[in-house]
């Protein structure tokens, strides 16, 4: 057995389901999302790389998930991109209307719109970190973000306030017809 393999299959035990749900935020569907795992995982492993603990591999295929879904969506040409943006999610998820409202918003994003908007607001990373990770200039995440933003609100029917010290975006729910 190699001396990789018993913290691979920790990995996949242990925080499997969480980094398949990672993905699952950045390609909006359940096979691409394990598409995208796969490759991370392989893109993680296959080097020699000697993870000393599952706590560091699991955040090395974090940080790869992103890299890997922009890579497959350059490798695709612009038809497939739009369908796939234009796709709905599979009805059957067991979860809230405004988590499929917030994932079906996100699905009609650009890629690196939906790229910066996650790792933003789900990693919690800071702009010049999200610029790293992505090899972008800080405007551009800025612009990606702004614009995401602002798409968001529309697709989402709310209000997202970016005049406050840009480190938060207060999203309002427009006031409802006949409500004082």
């Amino acid at each position: 057995m190699a001396r990789w393999e018993p913290v691979l299959d920790a990995v996949m035990r242990e925080r499997g389901a969480r980094l398949l749900a990672y993905a699952r935020l950045l390609t909006g569907d359940d096979a691409e999302a394990q598409d995208v795992l796969q490759d991370a995982l392989v893109r993680s492993f296959s080097r020699g790389r000697a993870f000393d603990d599952v706590n560091r591999a699991e955040a090395y295929v974090r940080r790869a998930i992103p890299t890997v879904f922009i890579d497959r969506l350059r490798k695709r040409d612009a038809a497939a991109r739009a369908h796939r943006r234009t796709r709905d999610p599979e009805p059957h998820r067991p979860d809230t209307a405004a988590v499929l409202d917030v994932r079906d918003a996100l699905t009609r994003l650009a890629p690196r719109e939906r790229a910066c908007m996650v790792l933003r607001f789900y990693d919690d990373l800071t702009v010049p970190a999200i610029a790293a990770h992505l090899g972008l200039a800080e405007g551009t995440v800025k612009r990606y973000l702004a614009d995401a933003s602002a798409r968001m609100a529309v697709l989402l029917d709310t209000h997202a306030d970016w005049d406050g010290d840009h480190t938060s975006v207060p999203v309002e729910a427009p006031a409802q017809k006949g409500a004082r």
